[in-house]
């Protein structure tokens, strides 16, 4: 099978190393992929996505899998062209892409199909957002695709000034409506699913680190670590979460002619009215996707092939028991800037855990070095979380660059 996966960070080399650890002689591509993913996909370059389809079909692509959520949402979908094209999928049409591509669009599904969320506001004006500041702590969540750096919780209205300024006013994330939302309290959990139209398989959850520094500290960034369990959460948990929260989205999806074939991610907060949404988004986390991915066992591969081409088989895959931590390296300056050119060095000396590329490129001298804010994700399992977190921890101190930026507290955090 030849099978494309678009994307070039550490959530698609995770899913590529998946993919090639897969039962049978596959063909794996990467649009644009990265040097570290050429060691297990050909990578493609087109200028756009009509040129993408265009490749996919003079070479006979059997499945496209929609690793990050820009492509499903440019121009007129991945997922809509895939179908015109004959290509099976594994994204949602744009249409239902929207759940993560606008803020507003996900909070107005939530609320037509009473599905448990924050109470919200939408602004439209830096005025608007700053006569809505009726309380704190409150959260605000610029509408569109901000790479996970659209949201602050802010604990005062200073805060709030700063990040209004910054998104209302000097436009970093482009234009677009900012949410203000009631400050939700509890632990949070990012629960993944597969959605084949009314089918839904609930996958392994996680718990994903955003803020920069330790003590969930400073600004918001894509992520800075993960951690992965069914410990996360107890049985009863997460039936309530597919009682009130997955399926009653699924049925969403139907009710408003939302076609959605792939991953869909629910980000929960467990509150003590019971789990709440914070957000979706329409494709595996980053970096919950790396920490993930390790634990899967069977024919991954045969599994999304079957679900794209609307033939659900959940059966071909499972998860390891354990726990699996990852910890993200970062570059000098992120989350506001990111410095590249750093020589990463220990990258051979790492035993027994996963090291997935995030932001990397080969020098000259075929050395890699940081191309990015987020640079690795360094990931170890075990049978404990003290255990998978103490080898996390000790593989990822052999690989170092000027200026690496790591939280010495995933894993423990939230948990002790």
């Amino acid at each position: 099978m030849k099978i494309l996966v678009t994307g070039k960070g550490g959530r698609e080399h995770a899913l590529i190393t998946a993919l090639s650890e897969s039962p049978g002689a596959h063909e794996l591509f990467a649009c644009p992929g990265s040097d570290a993913i050429a060691a297990l996909a050909v990578r493609v370059d087109v200028p756009g996505l009509p040129e993408l389809i265009a490749w996919m079909q003079a070479n006979a692509i059997d499945l496209c899998v929609a690793g990050e959520e820009a492509w499903l949402v440019k121009e007129r979908g991945l997922a809509n062209l895939c179908a015109e094209a004959g290509i099976p999928c594994w994204g949602p049409v744009k249409e239902a892409a929207q759940l993560e591509a606008s803020k507003a669009f996900a909070k107005q599904f939530l609320q037509r199909h009473s599905i448990p969320t924050a109470a919200f506001s939408i602004c439209t004006t830096a005025e608007a957002v700053r006569a809505a500041l009726t309380q704190f702590p409150i959260v605000l969540k610029f509408d569109g695709l901000a790479a996970g750096k659209g949201v602050a919780v802010c604990a005062d209205r200073v805060e709030a000034e700063s990040f209004i300024t910054e998104v209302m006013e000097k436009r970093i994330f482009g234009a677009g409506d900012m949410l203000v939302e009631q400050c939700l309290t509890g632990p949070e959990i990012s629960v993944f699913a597969s959605v084949c139209e009314g089918h839904c398989h609930i996958l392994m959850p996680a718990r994903d680190y955003k803020r920069i520094r330790d003590d969930d500290q400073g600004p918001n960034t894509g992520g800075m670590g993960a951690v992965a369990s069914r410990e996360l959460a107890e049985p009863e948990v997460m039936q309530q979460i597919e009682r009130e929260i997955v399926q009653p989205t699924v049925r969403g999806l139907i009710a408003d002619g939302l076609r959605y074939r792939g991953f869909l991610y629910f980000g929960l907060m467990l509150t003590p009215a019971g789990p709440q949404v914070i957000e979706y988004n329409c494709r595996f986390g980053d970096p919950e996707a790396e920490a993930v991915m390790p634990l899967l066992r069977g024919d991954f591969a045969g599994y999304v092939f079957a679900a794209a081409r609307g033939e659900p088989q959940p059966d071909l895959i499972h998860f390891a028991e354990g726990w699996s931590i990852c910890l993200i390296s970062a570059s000098a300056g992120y989350p506001a800037t990111s410095r590249s050119g750093d020589v990463i060095s220990g990258l051979e000396t790492v035993e027994g855990a996963r090291v997935y590329h995030c932001g990397t490129r080969r020098n000259a001298a075929g050395q890699f070095e940081t191309n990015g804010g987020r640079v690795l994700a360094i990931v170890a399992q075990g049978a404990t979380r003290a255990e998978a977190r103490q080898k996390a921890y000790a593989e990822s101190q052999k690989v170092g660059f000027d200026g690496l930026q790591r939280r010495s507290d995933i894993g423990r955090l939230h948990f002790e």
